[in-house]
């Protein structure tokens, strides 16, 4: 028989990873939905063909229902608060998949929760910004045991997400260390963009040559980035990317991490501070982490927008 599939958070990579799963995942049943705000939920049903959701208003009931139960929430707090609710009842033979990012010790919190009321648990963050989450090219990072991991590989590659790196039969803590490292390559990438439009700016280089460059030279990631800070698009945005206080977050997360096993984090540090005048400036929910662009031309004595 086919899994009963429920799925908590429908935050901006959740809806983009719903509407795959429903669209591309096969699914014999409605897939059941759940956010805090059920009219999230809604505008979420609606767009998606008709009968092939169901709105649960409640995590109880929705567990009651569900054989699998995917979760993707904005922060540690989050994912203790969901779990425990999701965790009151009898879970016996449910699988669980958190693919948000958080500390790996939270990580380990969670899974010993669930592995305590005889469920299983596959932490799943991904790597991707919201556009990937809504084009399916998601890249999966699934970690626990490989029996696990088997039951939702079919709801991945080619689905919700283009590739996986997997740490099958090994602590689900690990698929959140590498998150993290891979974090921080974001982070870095984008301060050392920030940096450098300013710099170019200010020394009558401009900043097209430089996008030219980047677009000739590295592309990927950087191209789409500095695209997004020429364009103005970091604070012309009605709701972030990645906002300024989940990136601080996963900075945070990532040092803590690192200063754990004796490792310096220094250029972490950097793009942290600069987030942190994102925050201040903009939001800490509503300043995006291109904004770090932002933060680094009011150091610089410009404004915090560009004239795009």
């Amino acid at each position: 028989m086919a899994p009963q599939l429920l799925w908590i958070g429908l935050g901006n990579m959740g809806r983009g990873m719903v509407k795959n799963l429903v669209e591309k995942g096969s699914l014999e049943k409605p897939l059941l939905i759940y956010n805090r705000t059920r009219k999230r939920s809604e505008e979420v049903a609606a767009k998606l063909p008709e009968g092939k959701t169901e709105i649960i208003d409640s995590l109880e009931e929705g567990v009651k229902k569900a054989d699998i139960i995917f979760t993707i929430v904005s922060n540690d707090a989050a994912v203790q608060s969901v779990y425990q609710d999701l965790l009151k009842g009898d879970v016996g033979a449910k699988l669980f998949v958190d693919c948000s990012t958080i500390h790996p010790d939270t990580t380990d919190e969670v899974a010993k929760m669930v592995t305590d009321k005889g469920a299983q648990l596959v932490a799943s963050p991904v790597f991707g910004a919201p556009p990937a989450a809504e084009a399916g090219m998601l890249v999966f990072v699934p970690a626990g045991a490989k029996s696990n991991i088997e039951k939702i590989r079919p709801y991945f590659k080619g689905v919700m997400g283009r590739a996986e790196i997997p740490f099958e039969d090994k602590p689900q803590s690990n698929a959140l260390k590498l998150k993290l490292v891979g974090n921080s390559f974001i982070l870095n990438t984008v301060t050392m963009l920030g940096e450098g439009l300013t710099l170019a700016e200010k020394t009558g280089v401009g900043v097209e040559p430089l996008q030219q460059l980047v677009d000739t030279l590295i592309g990927g990631v950087y191209s789409i980035y500095a695209d997004r800070m020429i364009k103005g698009t970091y604070w012309k945005m009605e709701e972030p990317l990645f906002s300024a206080n989940n990136a601080r977050k996963d900075a945070g997360h990532a040092m803590k991490l690192a200063q754990s096993v004796g490792v310096d984090l220094k250029t972490v540090a950097v793009a942290d501070d600069y987030l942190a005048g994102v925050a201040e400036y903009a939001g800490g929910d509503k300043g995006d982490i291109a904004g770090i662009y932002g933060s680094a031309r009011m150091k610089a004595g410009l404004k915090y927008e560009n004239d795009a």
